[in-house]
């Protein structure tokens, strides 16, 4: 008996909760539509999916009275419902058409909009609904909510569902905005009939029209602004011309194809939803081109403002230094705008609600897909700002890379730009720039000491070749590397050791600037070999080795 008390209760408190719950599953309204007559019998209002099918059969035969019977028109007075009804039908159908693509998944063909799938990651799953959410619409300041909602007459047995008052209250509005425009309701009749797909003749008519004004409008904007710059003194106008062509393109492009798909030709939603977003890309990218190229002109003429300005030389080594926090101020600036423009794109367009991509959505698989798609680029990025951080290379710097010399011309998003010493360019991407060592020789004191290693026989004068070298030194301290030399007197020539091939002898030489130090050591090791030569030829003693030790490799 103590054991089939707490049941009793259990089952009693259950069946006490049953009215309580079915009551919250369902809208009570006092009565639906008294002014339409009874419903008939092509309108199935008992799920959310017959609810919707009905109404876009209805519409589709132009059955206007009947697909009236689907909206609470509990704001209309019953002796203009029969009037009204079918314009604000006809009204929510265009709209519905144009900038819903439906998503028949939530669309469930239960009374209770029960959804049975799921579990932890469907946080409705196993309730009854009473309300669906088929699409939000910007519409002035507060966004216009198109839902289903399931009701419950005082006058009827059963609960129903429809397009509830609060929708039909804001279809005029979404009408206006999104409805057919002045120049379609212009069109033949014949051009705004069906064709295939769900497009109307208009539309397959209407798309590469459009597509071919872009590309005029395009066309035409490049054509200006090339006559532009090409007319341009100086090279800063010349530069921002140039800066302002593709992201002006773009925009102009951009422009075209919102203003005609809002104004001239409102597409249905099966072509607007590659369109919305298209647009918003457009404009993002437009604005973010805007920028990059922008703060390039303003890194050339704020760093080098004259066309013989020499990065590389040493007194730019402060212009060396705002040039490289320009760099870095230029990727944070895209990052931010890369960052806010694909928010803009991804709310403004509602993609995923489109096209109905809820685990794409889903901010972790979202995260997961983006992470993996751009995990290299965003590690070229993050490592360029680590060099702008650290100053470890700047433009203009002389470093020596993987045996290479050369200077660094750039450091862009993803690759750092380094002109080798015979003009050619290396691009190496920036993540493996900082994970190599290179030696940077402009990054403490300009001054530095070059060493000239020779290999010369046992037998060599080694204080003939001493003198030989200070006469070359001296040399080319007389010509136009003179000023590259440093302070003579910290020159020196050291035996720095000897093996059976001979002996290594160290020539270092001071210079004064790292990004001309390899010119001055060549000027001084030609004077200085010619020396050996003559040397060896005076007084008979050789100077390099003749011969190679057995077995060497």
């Amino acid at each position: 008996m103590s054991r089939i008390l707490p049941i009793l209760f259990a089952v009693l408190a259950a069946l006490l909760t049953l009215p309580a719950l079915a009551q919250d599953s369902v809208f009570e309204i006092p009565e639906l539509n008294a002014g339409l007559g009874p419903v008939p019998d092509r309108i199935d209002l008992r799920t959310p999916r017959s609810a919707m099918a009905s109404f876009l059969r209805a519409a589709r035969d132009g059955d206007w009275d009947a697909a009236a019977h689907v909206l609470d028109l509990a704001e209309t007075p019953p002796e203009r419902q029969p009037v009204e009804g079918p314009v604000l039908a006809r009204q929510l159908f265009d709209v519905i058409d144009r900038k819903a693509v439906l998503d028949w998944g939530i669309l469930i063909d239960r009374p209770d909009a029960l959804q049975t799938r799921g579990g932890e990651n469907a946080p409705q799953a196993g309730e009854p609904r009473r309300s669906l959410l088929l699409r939000d619409l910007p519409l002035d300041l507060v966004p216009a909510a198109i839902r289903l909602n399931r009701v419950q007459p005082a006058d009827a047995e059963d609960a129903v569902w429809i397009f509830p008052s609060e929708t039909v209250r804001d279809v005029p509005a979404l009408h206006r905005a999104y409805g057919p425009s002045r120049f379609e309701m212009m069109l033949p009749e014949m051009l705004r009939t069906d064709a295939f797909g769900g497009l109307m003749w208009w539309e397959l008519i209407g798309m590469p029209l459009l597509l071919a004004g872009a590309i005029a409008i395009g066309w035409v904007v490049h054509r200006i602004l090339r006559r532009l710059w090409r007319r341009a003194d100086g090279r800063v106008a010349t530069g921002i011309l140039r800066a302002l062509s593709t992201p002006l393109i773009i925009a102009s492009v951009t422009t075209l194809v919102w203003w005609v798909t809002g104004r001239v030709f409102v597409f249905s939603g099966r072509i607007d939803v590659f369109l919305a977003p298209a647009v918003a890309i457009g404009f993002v990218t437009a604005i973010l081109l805007f920028i990059v190229n922008g703060v390039e002109v303003l890194l050339d003429n704020l760093i080098a403002p004259g066309e013989d300005v020499d990065l590389t030389r040493a007194e730019q080594t402060e212009a060396r230094i705002l040039a490289t926090r320009l760099n870095a101020a230029k990727r944070v600036l895209v990052v931010v705008v890369f960052v806010i423009g694909t928010v803009i794109v991804l709310t403004s367009a509602n993609l995923f609600q489109d096209i109905g991509l809820s685990l794409l959505a889903s901010a972790g698989a979202l995260t997961l897909v983006l992470g993996f798609a751009a995990r290299s680029i965003l590690g070229n990025v993050l490592a360029s700002l680590q060099i702008a951080l650290n100053q470890s290379a700047r433009v203009g710097d002389r470093v020596v890379y993987k045996d290479e010399l050369c200077h660094v011309e750039r450091i862009h998003m993803t690759f750092v730009q380094l002109r080798n010493w015979d003009g050619t360019r290396l691009v190496v991407p920036v993540e493996e720039f900082v994970s190599e060592t290179f030696s940077n020789w402009s990054l403490q004191e300009p001054a530095m000491l070059r060493v000239l290693e020779l290999r010369l026989d046992p037998a060599a004068d080694v204080e003939a070749l001493r003198q030989a070298f200070h006469e070359a030194l001296s040399e080319v301290a007389d010509t136009d590397l003179g000023e590259e030399l440093g302070d003579l007197d910290g020159a020196s020539v050291n035996v720095s050791g000897q093996d059976v091939f001979g002996m290594e002898v160290w020539f270092s030489l001071p210079c004064t600037d790292p990004n001309t130090s390899w010119e001055v050591a060549c000027a001084v090791r030609e004077r200085l070999l010619a020396r050996a030569a003559r040397i060896e030829q005076d007084t008979g003693k050789p100077v390099f080795p003749r011969n190679v030790a057995a077995g060497a490799t």
